[in-house]
């Protein structure tokens, strides 16, 4: 089955699978994703991801979940971006999410990223998701 949205797949696989209080969930690879997963690792908010590799040719990315005194460490995982409307910010437009509490992933020309980051690097994008 063909997924239209790539990135919105994962977000809602991660969001179901600490709705259910599991420790991993998988998903099928691919660079975005892994870019996506290594920027939500740094922030801490998910311990870690492996690459997995099937008999077919094809990967999956194994996703390690993380927990806090029995809570997920992610409260809010949404998409911003989606196929039908893209949303590009400028670097003097990327807004704090949740006052810096929570972060926001952006797709920009210099790889991607979380907003400090971005900030740091006077650089805007593509806002992919916000996190908190």
């Amino acid at each position: 089955m063909a997924i239209n949205d790539p990135i919105g797949d994962m977000l809602t696989r991660i969001r179901n699978a600490q709705m259910r209080g599991m420790s991993k969930t998988t998903t099928p690879a691919s660079k975005l994703r892994q870019r996506v997963l290594d920027v939500l690792q740094t922030e801490g908010y998910i311990r870690g991801y492996s690459r997995v590799e099937q008999p077919n040719n094809k990967a999956d990315l194994e996703i390690e979940l993380k927990y806090f005194d029995g809570t997920p460490v992610i409260s809010h995982i949404k998409r911003v971006s989606k196929p039908g409307r893209r949303v590009y910010s400028s670097v003097k437009d990327i807004t704090p999410v949740q006052n810096g509490l929570g972060i926001s992933i952006l797709s920009t020309p210099k790889g991607v990223m979380s907003d400090s980051v971005a900030r740091e690097n006077n650089v805007g994008g593509e806002v992919l998701c916000n996190v908190y």
